[in-house]
């Protein structure tokens, strides 16, 4: 793995754009090619390997988790669990994941799972794949996420309530915006019939105890961009357990157990001293040089880096009030004060290709750049 400089193109937002690509520059760039990140094949079967591997485990520690009922330690409410455990045994099947891996000196290790609601899926799959084009179209990617997220919609396609699916996220995201806008494009190339509205206007039908959209037409299934972690204690998240069609969701409430960074001592706890693993807990005193996560933060907020006792970095936020765990302090590589972490992404079953984002800090945060990357 090595970080290679180069010139970007001539006009590059414009091709991006041209992509759909509109927020690759807010108040600091996002998509950069100013660089890229070059691979051996043998890095990337190494990489796709831990990919698969973590995702079996991660499915092993969701049965576990339900089998001993270990919900409190995911700071899950009570009335959810239920509800949570139907959509497990009933198979409510998901469409995909992004494992936050670092790679460094040959090893591979789990930072963090993004189950619920992860994005740069876009620039993963589609901006780096043109921007390979333009660079050296004689030259591979890891990236077979477009046509596995197609061929997925069809497979999922057959789990469905027979109807539309409807498609929402927030509406002061653009990122969001354009994430869903391409899962939804991928949906209709699969032959399903969609639908686009924001989340605030899913609508709750209180005679008929049904979710509609705004033409009053039924939410029989629906893809949420919006975290399961913010429904459950919302007032309109309960209508579920009234919900007369049973509204499919994806990513289906299982994926909670996922999303949760409670699930990194789990998985110590049920496979101690694997490769791919940190050592992590859910008490600081185990460990002299940590990061301590809550269990539901975003974008790197509230991240404290401990090195040998003593508090390194610390970044501020709204999270950690649910808990916290402590996952031994594994740093990421440095390339000339660019810190890389490598986003290998599950498309229905399968590993289906990378984003590399960096920061210029160990924290990769809301100012992390989007890299692409090139198979040698």
């Amino acid at each position: 793995m090595q970080r290679i400089q180069i010139s970007p193109r001539n006009n590059w937002q414009q091709a991006v754009e041209q992509l759909g690509f509109g927020f690759h520059t807010t108040n600091v760039p996002y998509w950069d090619e100013s660089a890229y990140y070059s691979f051996y094949m043998d890095e990337i079967v190494q990489i796709e390997k831990a990919t698969a591997e973590l995702w079996d485990m991660c499915l092993h520690a969701v049965q576990y988790a339900i089998d001993n009922n270990l919900f409190h330690q995911f700071h899950i409410p009570e009335q959810f669990v239920p509800y949570i455990v139907r959509t497990w045994d009933e198979d409510h099947p998901s469409i995909y994941g992004r494992f936050d891996l670092c790679y460094k000196n040959g090893q591979i290790k789990l930072l963090e799972f993004n189950a619920d609601t992860p994005t740069s899926l876009y620039e993963a799959g589609i901006v780096q794949w043109f921007w390979l084009q333009d660079f050296d179209k004689t030259k591979d990617q890891f990236n077979s996420i477009h046509e596995k997220l197609i061929e997925y919609w069809r497979i999922l396609h057959t789990y469905l309530h027979p109807g539309t699916l409807h498609f929402c996220c927030m509406g002061d995201s653009l990122e969001d915006l354009t994430n869903i806008e391409y899962l939804r494009d991928c949906a209709i190339q699969a032959g399903l019939a969609t639908k686009f509205l924001y989340i605030n206007e899913v609508g709750w039908d209180a005679v008929d105890k049904a979710f509609v959209d705004m033409e009053e037409q039924p939410i029989k299934n629906l893809f949420k961009l919006y975290p399961w972690e913010w429904m459950v204690h919302e007032e309109f998240g309960a209508n579920i357990f009234e919900d007369k069609n049973n509204t499919f969701f994806i990513e289906p409430a299982w994926k909670m157990l996922l999303s949760n960074k409670a699930i990194l001592p789990l998985l110590w706890k049920l496979y101690p001293n694997h490769p791919y693993l940190l050592p992590s807990y859910f008490e600081s005193n185990m460990l002299a040089s940590y990061v301590k996560k809550p269990i539901l933060s975003r974008e790197g907020a509230n991240i404290d880096v401990v090195l040998n006792n003593n508090l390194l970095l610390q970044t501020e936020g709204e999270y950690g009030e649910e808990g916290h765990i402590y996952q031994e302090l594994f740093t990421l590589p440095e390339f000339d004060g660019n810190y890389p972490v490598i986003g290998s992404w599950v498309i229905g079953q399968q590993p289906a290709g990378m984003g590399i984002r960096e920061a210029n800090t160990l924290i990769t945060d809301n100012l992390s750049r989007f890299v692409p990357h090139v198979i040698e």
